[in-house]
């Protein structure tokens, strides 16, 4: 996704809330992206409960959140935005410094919207808080498919899939395991035969009927269940 379809002319900036207990990788964060013009950077925070306060008190757009900092961890401050009335908007990108790092998958889980690697180069960075910010999930990474099927392998058999996925229509099953695969909407309608449009439509229906807060969890589920195989 390009900055122009992320954010049109005139349009108000991508408000990001920085939540890392590394001040100088806060300040590395805020320099780039403040020299975008659809991007602010409009708080800071040293730890999981500072993110969340802030969070509510902002209501940021985005909140690009470190796993792994003191009182409040990452994953647990994600789950308290993501369940605090109000912030349903507000969407979580997880920042990791490990490739194999687990609680990736729990974060997912919690609400996030996708990660990124600390170490991603500037266009990465900045791609991926368009990409959140627009209401999609930051699935499409290699890495991004090789941890959910990693940490979801050893929890598919205790899943009750049918009973799960018993909500959907064969479409919408169909769907639903093409988004796990990592599918945008125009390649999942190419794959089906299906205007993105309709692809959108049935991923929506597939969000609510399954309790998905995002295309992020919609992936979780499709491995949970084991719609899609590790």
């Amino acid at each position: 996704m390009t900055a122009a379809a992320a954010s049109s002319p005139g349009s108000a900036p991508i408000k990001v809330l920085l939540a890392d207990d590394e001040g100088l990788v806060r300040s590395g964060f805020k320099v780039l992206l403040d020299l975008e013009d659809d991007i602010t950077v409009v708080g800071e925070a040293t730890n999981g409960a500072e993110a969340v306060e802030r969070a509510r008190a902002i209501r940021p757009d985005v909140v690009l959140m470190d796993i792994r900092m003191p009182k409040v961890d990452g994953i647990q401050a994600t789950s308290q935005i993501a369940k605090t009335s109000g912030l349903q908007q507000v969407r979580v990108l997880i920042l990791t410094t490990y490739e194999t790092d687990a609680y990736v998958f729990e974060a997912l889980q919690a609400g996030a919207s996708g990660f990124l690697l600390k170490d991603a180069g500037p266009a990465e960075l900045l791609h991926a808080v368009r990409v959140v910010a627009a209401g999609d999930a930051l699935l499409a990474p290699r890495i991004t498919r090789r941890l959910i099927a990693q940490f979801t392998a050893q929890r598919t058999a205790t899943q009750a899939g049918e009973n799960r996925l018993a909500v959907l229509t064969q479409r919408e099953r169909e769907v639903l395991a093409l988004v796990g695969q990592g599918l945008s909407n125009d390649e999942i309608g190419a794959e089906l035969f299906l205007s993105p449009a309709t692809a959108r439509t049935h991923v929506s229906h597939a969000m609510g009927k399954l309790g998905a807060r995002d295309r992020a969890q919609l992936v979780v589920i499709a491995y949970q269940t084991g719609l899609v195989s590790p």
